[in-house]
C-alpha cells in the first residue's frame, strides 16, 4: 500500500473511531443521561475488534457460527449501540436518538432480546464476563459433540469488554478462575483500563496487579499502553487469537473521555453528560464538523467492508453446513432439535418410573438426571462443589477437569459464578444448563438468577437442603426466608415438590419451559413416596396445586390444608387426624405459586374449596406471601426465626411440623379441641 493510501486508510479509521464516540456522546446528550467516558476511551479498541477481528453478519444474527460479543462494561451501552448501528444491524439512528427512553432499543444498559446482536444483558458488574466463559463453554462442547473432520461446524469465539468495576466484583475472579483451569482458548477479554470509578480513581480501593492475578489464573496476558494506537490494539489481538490453550486477558490503558478537554480521565465523565460546552470543545479538537447523529458516508463504508466480509463468511458456513448435513443427517437432525430448543419427542419415555418406600426428593432429583443423560444430549450442568449433596451427577459423561471441558461441570466452590456460566450456555444456544448448590446459597448467585428470568433463559437451579429438616449442620445452612424471597422474583418458577412423583413432573415442567427458569427446591430428608388415589396423579403439578386428598365426612370441606414439599405427608397426616373429630379435611398439594397464579380462576377457586372452608397454609419456611392464598381468617402453620442445631425430627417437633401439631392449631383455631 503507497504512504498516501495509507494515510487515507488511517484518516478512515481516525474518523471512524471518531463517529463511535460522537454517536455515544450525542446519544447521552439527547437524553441528559448515561456514560459517555468509556465510550470514548474504548472506541479505538471497538473498533479494531469489530471491523479486523469479530465474524458477525448484521443481516442474520442469529448466525449459529458467530463470533459473540460482550460487552461486560453494560454501562457503555452506547459503544455497543455504536457499532451495531455503524455495522448495519437493524438499529436505526432513530433509536439512538432515543436512547434510555421509553420504548427504545437502545435502553440504558444493553438488553437480551430487545436488540438485535446484543448477545447477553449485562449492567451488573461482572455477569458479563461469566456469562462470556460460559459461551466460551458451550462452542467447545458444541465442536466436540458436531465438528467431524475437514467439516467443521463449529469455529467461533467469544470476544468480551470488561471494565476496572467488572474486574473488582466476585463473581469475575470465580468466573475467571475457573475459565483457567477449562483452558478456554477461544476466550479473549479485554480490559478497560482507565483508572476510574464513579468514586475516582480505582486506586482509592483497588490496587492489585491485575495482570499477575489473571496470570495466576492460567491465562495468556497481553498488555497495550495505549488505547489509540490502533496497530498495537490489533497486533495485540492477534496474539490472543492466536493463542488457543488458555484464555486471553488484552489490558488496554485508555483514558476516559478521550479527548475531553477538560474531563478526560476525571470521574466527572463516567456517568453524566459531558454537556454543550465540553462536546463542542471535544468537535473542535478532533476535528469533528458532523452534526450530531449524522455519519459521513466513508465511515459508513468502512464498517460496511467488515459486514460484508462477515456475510461471505456465512455464506460459506452455510455451504459447509449443507455437506456437513448430508453426510451426518442424523447429527443435523439433534443440531437444528437443540437450536430450536425443542425437546426429544419420546424424551418422557426416559423418565423413572419406579418408586416406593421412603426417598428424598433431591435423591429422585438425581435419579431422573440419570435417566436424562442418554435421552437428552444438551442437558449440561453441575454444581457448586457438591455434587453428591445434591445428587446432580451425570453419570457416564465427561466431567470438567484441569485443561478440559466437560458435561458435567465441576464448578467449585462458586455459586455466583456456576449461575453466570449457566446464563452464557443458555443464551449461546444449544444447551439446557442446570447447576445445584443448597437453597439457603441461593443468595451468593441471586444477581445472574435475577438475569436468568429478565432474559428469559431456561436455566433450571436445583436448590436442596431447602428446610429445618436438614438438621445438624443448624440455622447457617437451613433456609427460611428463601422460598419467600425466590418467589417474589418476576419470571421465575419455584417449584417445590412432595415427593419422588411429583420431582419428575418438576423436572418434566422445567424442561418444558423455554421463556424462563426453574427452581427445583428439594429436601435433603427421606419423604414417603405417597400413594395416590387415581384422581389425584402427580401430574397434577403442571397446575400448581391439585387436590390430593379429602378425608373425613362427605360433603364441602371444613378445613382446607395447603402444603408444599416435605410437609405435605404432615398435611396428610394431620387430615387423618381431623376427620377423626368429625372434620372433612382436602389436602392440597401445592408445589408452585407460579403455575397454580396461571390457571383460569374457575380452576384456583374449585382447587381452595369453598369460602367457608378454614384455609391453613403449612411450609417450613417464611410466611410471608401465604396470605394471599388462605385469607385474613387463616391459619399459618409456618416459620418466621432461624433454626436451630439438631436432628431434623427433632426440629419438626419443636417447631410444630407435625401431624398432631398441626391438627391441634387447626382445631383451636375452629374453637375446638382435639383431646
Amino acid at each position: 500500500m503507497s504512504d498516501a493510501a495509507t494515510a487515507v486508510r488511517v484518516g478512515i479509521d481516525e474518523a471512524c473511531v471518531n463517529a463511535i464516540r460522537a454517536l455515544a456522546v450525542d446519544a447521552v446528550e439527547a437524553a441528559r443521561s448515561g456514560h459517555p467516558g468509556a465510550p470514548m476511551g474504548m472506541a479505538p479498541v471497538a473498533f479494531v475488534l469489530w471491523t479486523r477481528f469479530l465474524r458477525h453478519d448484521p443481516a442474520d444474527p442469529a448466525w449459529p457460527d458467530r463470533d459473540r460479543f460482550v460487552l461486560s462494561a453494560g454501562h457503555a451501552s452506547m459503544l455497543l449501540y455504536a457499532l451495531l448501528h455503524l455495522s448495519g444491524y437493524d438499529l436505526p439512528l432513530d433509536e439512538l436518538r432515543r436512547f434510555r427512553q421509553l420504548g427504545s432499543r437502545a435502553p440504558g444498559h444493553p438488553e437480551h432480546g430487545l436488540t438485535p446482536g446484543v448477545e447477553t444483558t449485562t449492567g451488573p458488574l461482572g455477569q458479563g464476563l461469566a456469562n462470556a466463559v460460559g459461551m466460551a463453554i458451550a462452542e467447545r462442547l458444541l465442536a466436540e459433540r458436531f465438528n467431524r473432520p475437514g467439516l467443521e461446524v463449529v469455529d467461533h469465539r467469544v470476544w468480551a469488554i470488561c471494565s476496572d468495576g467488572d474486574l473488582m466484583e466476585g463473581i469475575s475472579h470465580e468466573a475467571a478462575s475457573l475459565a483457567g483451569h477449562l483452558g478456554l482458548g477461544r476466550l479473549t477479554v479485554v480490559h478497560d483500563d482507565n483508572g476510574i470509578s464513579i468514586d475516582g480513581p480505582t486506586d482509592l480501593a483497588w490496587s492489585e496487579d491485575v495482570a499477575a492475578r489473571f496470570r495466576a489464573y492460567g491465562w495468556h496476558v497481553e498488555r497495550v499502553e495505549d488505547g489509540t494506537d490502533l496497530a498495537g490494539i490489533e497486533a495485540a489481538l492477534a496474539r490472543a487469537r492466536e493463542e488457543e490453550e488458555r484464555p486471553s486477558l488484552v489490558m488496554v490503558r485508555t483514558r476516559i473521555a478521550e479527548g475531553a478537554p477538560t474531563k478526560q480521565g476525571t470521574a466527572a465523565a463516567h456517568g453524566a453528560p459531558l454537556g454543550p460546552d465540553e462536546v463542542a470543545a471535544w468537535r473542535e479538537a478532533v476535528g469533528w464538523a458532523a452534526e450530531p447523529f449524522d455519519v459521513p458516508l466513508p465511515v459508513r463504508a468502512r464498517f460496511l467492508e467488515a459486514a460484508a466480509r462477515g456475510a461471505a463468511e456465512r455464506a460459506a458456513w452455510r455451504r459447509r453446513f449443507e455437506a456437513w448435513a448430508e453426510e451426518f443427517p442424523e447429527l443435523a437432525g439433534e443440531w437444528r432439535r437443540r437450536m430450536r430448543r425443542e425437546l426429544p419427542g419420546d424424551l418422557w419415555e426416559a423418565l423413572p418410573r419406579a418408586f416406593d418406600g421412603r426417598i428424598s426428593t433431591r435423591k429422585a432429583s438425581g435419579a431422573v438426571l440419570s435417566a436424562l443423560v442418554p435421552a437428552l444430549p444438551e442437558l449440561v450442568g453441575g454444581s457448586a462443589d457438591l455434587t453428591e449433596s445434591t445428587a446432580t451427577a451425570l453419570p457416564g459423561v465427561p466431567a470438567s477437569g484441569r485443561g478440559r471441558v466437560g458435561r458435567y461441570l465441576h464448578h467449585g466452590v462458586r455459586e455466583h459464578g456456576m449461575a453466570g456460566v449457566m446464563n452464557g450456555l443458555a443464551l449461546h444456544g444449544g444447551f439446557r444448563p442446570y447447576g445445584g448448590t443448597f437453597l439457603v446459597f441461593s443468595d451468593y448467585l441471586r444477581p445472574a438468577l435475577r438475569l436468568s428470568a429478565m432474559m428469559r433463559q431456561p436455566v433450571v437451579y436445583v436448590f436442596t437442603h431447602d428446610s429445618i429438616g436438614l438438621g445438624e449442620d443448624g440455622p447457617t445452612h437451613q433456609p427460611v426466608e428463601h422460598l419467600a424471597a425466590l418467589r417474589a422474583m418476576p419470571g421465575l418458577v419455584v417449584i417445590r415438590p412432595a415427593d419422588a412423583w411429583e420431582v419428575v413432573e418438576a423436572w418434566r415442567a422445567a424442561l418444558e419451559r423455554r421463556d424462563g427458569p426453574t427452581a427445583l427446591v428439594l429436601s435433603r430428608q427421606d419423604l414417603p413416596v405417597l400413594g395416590r388415589p387415581p384422581n389425584a396423579p402427580a401430574d397434577g403439578l403442571r397446575f400448581g396445586a391439585y387436590v390430593l386428598r379429602e378425608l373425613g365426612p362427605s360433603g364441602e370441606p371444613d378445613v382446607v390444608l395447603l402444603a408444599t414439599g416435605s410437609e405435605v405427608h404432615v398435611a396428610l397426616g394431620a387430615a387423618e387426624g381431623l376427620a377423626d373429630t368429625g372434620l372433612r379435611a382436602r389436602v392440597v398439594s401445592m408445589p408452585s405459586w407460579e403455575l397454580f397464579e396461571a390457571q383460569p380462576r374457575e380452576y384456583r377457586e374449585d382447587v381452595l374449596g369453598p369460602r367457608s372452608a378454614l384455609r391453613v397454609a403449612l411450609e417450613a419456611g417464611a410466611s410471608l406471601g401465604w396470605e394471599r392464598w388462605v385469607g385474613p381468617g387463616g391459619v399459618l402453620v409456618t416459620l418466621d426465626r432461624f433454626g436451630a442445631s439438631a436432628p431434623g425430627p427433632d426440629l419438626m417437633r419443636r417447631f410444630g411440623f407435625t401431624p398432631e401439631a398441626v391438627a391441634e392449631r387447626v382445631l383451636a383455631a375452629l374453637g375446638r379441641s382435639g383431646r
